[in-house]
């Protein structure tokens, strides 16, 4: 498995708009993507404008599918301008 965990800083003001967004793409990712096994979005009220986002994928190249899918690019054309920070950070599965 390719692990995938993403933390976003969302402008204030946009949360509303950011939100449904984020979970539409998640959804569209587990239902079309064969390679897409989880997609978390996650918040804490706490941190109000902290979106986090855990993701599984068989592997690298299932994760670059996604990158390049069709609902992926609309996605994020719509959320660029909302954030403010971004952080990805990936990890591969260790096996025996």
């Amino acid at each position: 498995m390719y692990a995938v965990v993403v933390t976003f800083q969302i402008r204030p003001d946009d949360m509303e708009a950011f939100m449904p967004a984020m979970l539409e793409n998640a959804a569209t990712s587990l239902a079309q993507e064969v390679g897409c096994h989880q997609f978390d979005v996650c918040t804490d009220p706490d941190r109000a404008s902290e979106v986090f986002l855990y993701e599984l994928y068989t592997d690298r190249a299932a994760f670059d599918v996604h990158l390049t899918s069709p609902h992926f690019k609309s996605f994020d054309a719509l959320v660029t301008p909302m954030i403010l920070d971004k952080k990805i950070v990936t990890y591969g599965q260790v096996t025996p």
